[in-house]
């Protein structure tokens, strides 16, 4: 098969212009066509511009990719990269399909005119040329009806989740015709280039996520509307207590909009005449009253829910919206005992199956939601799919569900639900009957640590496919290759002479525990190892250091224990700098604050593309102390130029704004810019193949013959007048009223490390332990302010890590 260097996106929409922004995060140049403008716009016609200009023409594409470049959460990982997009239309610019090695069709949903679309596309593509549709309303095999048979053998559905870049889940449908081989490039593409979670899906209406969750969703209103649930019961049910996102039901569908799940409702009712459930595809009353009333969600700032503009200095006020009325409603806090009671059970499924049990309006709502979740679901295996790994990982890919249907089936207690449909008189679906029937509970079997799932076509069990570049380190600590453990961190062999150290405290914070397991890292690296990886599969590599403990050692004035446990993470991570043997930091999500340190005191870093890395202790009154300040300060004055002319103090006011304004990279792409990622580190896409991706660059290190250097002697600091200027600057942001005074403070104390103590009246050289030093002596100082104690206290009252 070609391999994909460059592809097409037919089709300028929000879909089509978000597909090709992440092309271009993935360094994948694209062609963005749509359609000739009909006429100029008026702005277009008061600039005296016709429909002959390329600027009129292309119109509708460079719209899209201007959209995309505007939107919000961002479609691109940096701005720059929309240079890799191509726009143009149908009319002028189609020959550029023929450069293209995977043509991808998102254009309206119309038959009719996706094929007389593709029927130029046939006519034009090179030999072996992939093409695609990522509609979810039209069969795919449809579509490519009356095509040739070279066409039709390169032909499939790719069905992307909007926002692209976000949603993990990518759907691909083969037709019968459809060359395996095309599949596999495909989904190999979409796995490792694009970082998606594939999922193969059969050729059914919506294919598998979309037909679940749209289900589940219909559902949640009938119950809601049978059992008098309110809006803000249903949201608090169907969030996190449930494994969901914390945008649970009705903020979700103001985010999707309520038109667009009108539309998917209705092409599922049309398209499922045979359907066991089809009664619940209709929009129900209050969905059509809220089309009527265009409350369609956020794209017309109210839908489910309302947000009310505040006054300055005020916080705006959520409404939500009363069903009886359609008027909006302060909010209403809802009230589960249940809920409140296991809200500290973190494992979903050992929560949902205690929930379910419970006496209240909320085990009422679990046992008829889930019990009805389950036996839709059985009942489409193997109608949307062959497997119930794949429905899964399409729901927890698509849909954001923590757990799959069959996992919290497997939770909940798959004969228990049985037990109770027998008692409703409720028909088994086959899929349940023979797993019970061979014997099996579960459908998940967890063994030495190897996954297997309940097959029903093999009338058994079947080992789940390993995915070629996937390294899961629960499966690792399962087979007995964790080396060693505390509260904190642990040491798990990945293999091939690779150590992994692990963080597995609460939101991976940095304590005194994490620390002693570098060290012992460190030690096992040099005794029995070759190189070391530091990550983990938590659901961020680190918030930073444990802001809990810090705190109470300075109410307690334990100055001693402050400086010593500064001096010790600064040891640590000096000690990762220069290990003899190399170590590889894996950084993903939120790496915040200590976080960042680590990944910088490391001889490489592979980040996931999805990485928010920065040094954000500014925001608690502190600086960072780990040798953040420190090195940030190194890699800075490295990059000068040896140009005589060249200003350093431009390399340090960098600095010194990266760290006072606390920033943190949208993307680890972004780190590079901020400073957090050098040129020697990478990127790659796709988290779930971090931890591997992060071995191998360990294990090329250690093949080139890895040597750390020594500690640095010859850092320049600039001294007094660089001091001097950063004062400066904050004393014209304070008369601005852009920082507060005690902004000041902590500029103050960060210049002051910045200029290498403000004490030298020009220029000089400074070690690496001399900057620390610094570093350490202002970060105590500061924790002795009493804003700095009642910034930390705001900031763990509200349960959220730093962020700018």
């Amino acid at each position: 098969m070609r391999e994909i260097r460059k592809v097409a996106v037919l089709g300028a929409g929000t879909m089509g212009a978000r597909i090709a922004a992440h092309l271009a995060n993935a360094a994948i140049p694209s062609v963005l066509l749509d359609i000739v403008p009909k006429e100029p716009s008026p702005e277009e016609q008061a600039k005296g511009l016709t429909t002959a200009d390329p600027r009129v023409r292309n119109r509708f594409a460079q719209a899209g990719l201007d959209a995309a470049v505007k939107s919000k959460p961002a479609a691109f990982f940096v701005n720059e990269a929309a240079r890799l997009v191509t726009t143009g239309n149908f009319d002028d610019n189609f020959g550029l399909v023929k450069d293209c090695d995977w043509i991808i069709e998102a254009v309206t949903e119309d038959r009719g005119i996706k094929q007389a679309l593709l029927k130029r596309v046939e006519g034009l593509r090179a030999p072996g040329a992939i093409v695609s549709s990522n509609t979810s309303g039209i069969a795919i095999g449809s579509i490519a009806e009356g095509f040739s048979e070279d066409f039709r053998r390169h032909w499939l559905g790719t069905h992307f989740f909007n926002p692209p870049r976000y949603m993990k889940l990518l759907e691909v449908i083969p037709t019968p015709e459809t060359l395996p081989e095309a599949v596999e490039n495909i989904s190999r593409f979409g796995e490792v280039v694009l970082g998606k979670g594939v999922v193969l899906a059969k050729d059914t209406p919506n294919f598998i996520a979309n037909r679940i969750g749209t289900f589940v969703t219909l559902n949640v209103f009938r119950i809601m509307q049978q059992d008098g649930y309110t809006l803000e019961e249903i949201d608090a049910l169907t969030g996190p207590a449930m494994g969901l996102p914390k945008s649970a039901t009705f903020r979700t569908l103001d985010l999707v909009g309520v038109d667009v799940l009108a539309h998917v409702v209705e092409n599922l009712r049309q398209s499922l005449p045979a359907d066991e459930r089809r009664e619940l595809f209709e929009a129900p009353a209050f969905i059509r009253e809220m089309l009527q009333r265009k409350l369609l969600g956020d794209k017309t700032k109210q839908g489910f829910y309302k947000k009310l503009k505040a006054a300055p200095g005020e916080e705006s006020e959520i409404q939500a919206l009363d069903f009886a009325t359609f008027e909006y409603r302060p909010r209403q806090k809802p009230k589960f005992a249940s809920l409140d009671m296991l809200r500290n059970v973190e494992d979903v499924g050992q929560r949902l199956a205690q929930l379910v049990d419970a006496k209240d309006r909320a085990g009422d709502f679990y046992r008829r939601v889930l019990s009805d979740t389950f036996h839709y679901a059985a009942n489409r295996i193997p109608e949307i799919a062959d497997t119930i790994v794949a429905v899964d990982e399409a729901m927890k890919w698509g849909f954001n569900w923590e757990r799959g249907p069959f996992e919290l089936f497997d939770a909940v207690g798959v004969e228990k639900i049985a037990q109770q449909w027998e008692k409703e008189q409720r028909p088994i679906p086959p899929l349940v009957e023979n797993l019970l029937t061979s014997g099996g509970k579960s459908f998940y079997r967890d063994e030495r640590g190897e996954t297997s799932y309940f097959d029903p076509c093999a009338g058994g069990y079947r080992s789940k496919p390993e995915r070629p570049g996937v390294m899961i380190l629960d499966s690792l600590r399962t087979q007995g290759r964790e080396v060693r453990k505390n509260p904190g961190a642990s040491l798990i062999d990945l293999g091939d002479g690779v150590l992994c150290l692990e963080f597995h405290s609460k939101m991976n914070t940095i304590g005194a525990d994490t620390v002693a397991m570098i060290h012992a890292g460190l030690k096992a690296l040099n005794e029995n190892f070759d190189a070391m990886v530091i990550g983990n599969q938590a659901s961020n590599f680190s918030v930073g250091a444990n802001l809990m403990l810090l705190l109470v050692a300075v109410q307690e004035g334990e100055w001693d224990d402050v400086h010593s446990a500064v001096r010790q993470f600064q040891n640590a991570n000096m000690a990762l700098k220069y290990a003899p043997k190399p170590v590889v930091g894996a950084p993903f999500g939120l790496t915040l604050g200590g976080g960042t340190e680590i990944c910088l005191h490391t001889a490489r870093v592979r980040a996931a593309a999805e990485t928010y890395m920065g040094l954000v202790e500014f925001g608690v009154g502190l600086i960072p102390a780990g040798g953040g300040t420190k090195e940030m300060l190194v890699r800075a004055m490295d990059t000068l130029p040896s140009d005589p002319e060249a200003d350093p103090f431009t390399y340090v006011k960098d600095v010194f704004e990266t760290i006072g304004l606390a920033e943190v990279s949208s993307s680890a792409q972004e780190a590079y810019r901020t400073g957090y990622l050098g040129p020697r580190d990478s990127i790659t896409m796709n988290r779930d193949r971090l931890i591997a991706d992060a071995k191998q660059v360990a294990l090329d290190l250690v093949k080139l013959g890895y040597r750390p250097g020594n500690p640095r002697e010859d850092i320049l600091v600039l001294g007094q007048p660089a001091f001097a200027k950063m004062k400066l600057g904050l004393h014209l942001m304070r008369r601005g009223a852009f920082i507060s005074d005690y902004d000041v403070v902590v500029g103050t104390e960060l210049a002051k490390v910045l200029s290498g103590g403000g004490e030298f009246t020009s220029a000089q050289r400074v070690s690496e332990q001399y900057l620390l030093d610094l570093e350490r002596e202002s970060f105590v100082r500061l924790c002795g302010q009493r804003k700095t104690v009642e910034r930390m206290q705001f900031m763990l009252k509200k349960g959220k890590p730093l962020r700018n």
